[in-house]
């Protein structure tokens, strides 16, 4: 197959035979899918499934040995890594930030790039999470939920075309969690970003997604609507 395949649909992000194993254990196997403009897809089923690790493959923070990606019609092992993981930018489960102030943290993906946010900039990022004002925070002093604000406003500053989410609210208290699930709900409706979500919660993926795929023993087994895949 070519390095480029027909990107004229709704799709942004395409996986093709998207596999990944180590030796003597099969992680994901020919896992092909597609993300659609504007959705949020989340990807479910039991604990040590394969769920992150397929995650991980779709910017490669893990290599696939079988198959690939492809971003925007483009083969992605045709870009350079930081490229593609800006433009696939990632959320972990456990928000993890620079020592600093919040705004360094913001700063630092465009930094890399040579480009400087503007106070702006900075505050629209900050109140599109609900942490206008918190700029000159020191990291240090956050609330586990707010840490975990930062980390999606950080993302965000890298202009990402897709974004990756890792049981982003596992680790938060409800009230916490309600807030992060809203800026992933207007992240999609707002920003037409699509979201890739991994989640444990079938509640929050019937929340949050449009479409949703079931995989187990590192193999997708259901995908569809997210309703009908998750309450077949």
């Amino acid at each position: 197959m070519s390095a480029t395949v027909e990107s004229g649909s709704r799709s942004l992000l395409r996986a093709e035979n998207l596999g990944r194993s180590v030796p003597g254990k099969v992680l994901v196997e020919a896992a092909t899918f597609d993300v659609l403009r504007g959705e949020t897809m989340a990807i479910v089923g039991p604990s040590g499934s394969g769920k992150t690790s397929l995650l991980r493959l779709l910017n490669r923070l893990d290599e696939p040995t079988s198959g690939t990606v492809y971003l925007g019609g483009t083969d992605y092992h045709k870009m350079p890594p930081r490229e593609l993981r800006r433009r696939v930018g990632m959320v972990m489960q456990r928000p993890y930030l620079f020592p600093g102030t919040v705004a360094d943290n913001l700063q630092f993906g465009p930094r890399q790039r040579g480009e400087l946010l503007s106070d702006d900039r900075l505050e629209q990022l900050l109140g599109d999470v609900g942490l206008a004002g918190y700029a000159t925070r020191d990291v240090a002093n956050l609330s586990g939920g707010e840490a975990q604000r930062v980390s999606f406003a950080r993302t965000l500053a890298n202009a990402p075309e897709v974004l990756l989410l890792d049981e982003p609210t596992s680790a938060l208290d409800e009230d916490s969690k309600r807030e992060v699930e809203k800026i992933i709900a207007r992240i999609g409706h707002e920003q037409g970003i699509p979201c890739v979500l991994v989640t444990h919660d079938t509640a929050q993926a019937l929340r949050l997604a449009q479409r949703s795929l079931v995989i187990e023993a590192g193999r997708i087994v259901r995908e569809g609507r997210v309703e009908e895949v998750l309450r077949a």
